[in-house]
């Protein structure tokens, strides 16, 4: 924590930063990579157990299993694909989903406190998965010629202003579209985390003053604050999900 002049630890870029757990080969692991790499290991862990051996009368892990993935399934792409286009799609965005939560939920989890999401790093590479996927299906269900249609939204009954609106559509989606996707998650994170961190500081900070009843109001802050963390998380795994689709979606149909 940084040190302003009157004492208070003010937080900031450097509570985003992590010395290396260990270094192999020059390669340096860190806390951010630890909780990647666990929750990776949870959702895939995690629907192994629930469906590894799944029984006509499912226990109460694969309720909840079944639960989560009817949730996306249903609630999400059969919402913006279609049940007949998007059932082959379920499973990686069942994935997408549950691994974006489960990296955000970090932050609010003793000893973690850190969501994975507020390392652009990380939407990036969930962003550029769903924009490859996006652009190799506009080009395989519309051709060469087509897929390029597809993705400038090219209408020739545009007249004078169809070259215009082909470029603003072209620098829209194959170039701002994916920064977008990523930064949305990205941005809730970073943002959400640094005031979480400001009032949970806070509250410490005045819990050692003569500002006691201060700290009271700091600390019920840090507690709402961490409630609406809660929401935050889900919805932006929902949103990050339900835009992937929705891409997929513009990929497959005849009109962009």
């Amino acid at each position: 924590m940084a040190d302003n002049g009157c004492g208070f630890p003010a937080p900031g870029l450097h509570s985003f930063l992590f010395k290396p757990i260990a270094t192999v080969g020059g390669f340096e692991f860190n806390k951010v990579m630890l909780l990647a790499l666990l929750t990776s290991l949870l959702v895939v862990g995690f629907f192994w157990a629930a469906f590894g051996k799944a029984k006509v009368v499912p226990g109460k892990l694969q309720m909840i299993g079944e639960a989560g993935y009817d949730f996306v399934r249903r609630g999400i792409v059969y919402e913006t694909i279609g049940k007949r286009e998007g059932e082959k799609y379920v499973p990686l965005m069942v994935s997408i989903f549950f691994f974006v939560w489960i990296m955000n939920i970090w932050s609010v989890v003793p000893l973690a406190q850190f969501p994975v999401a507020s390392i652009f790093a990380y939407p990036v590479v969930l962003a550029l998965i769903v924009y490859v996927l996006w652009v190799s299906l506009t080009f395989k269900r519309h051709g060469f010629v087509g897929g390029w249609r597809n993705i400038t939204g090219y209408d020739p009954t545009l007249g004078p202003i169809k070259w215009l609106v082909s470029f603003i559509e072209f620098f829209s989606n194959l170039l701002v579209r994916p920064f977008t996707h990523a930064v949305r998650l990205f941005a809730n994170m970073f943002a959400g985390h640094l005031m979480l961190v400001m009032f949970t500081v806070a509250s410490w900070y005045l819990l050692n003053s003569w500002l006691i009843p201060a700290a009271g109001v700091s600390f019920v802050m840090t507690m709402g604050m961490i409630l609406f963390e809660l929401f935050v998380q889900a919805v932006q795994a929902y949103v990050f999900v339900l835009l992937a689709c929705s891409y997929i979606q513009g990929a497959l149909a005849e009109h962009h």
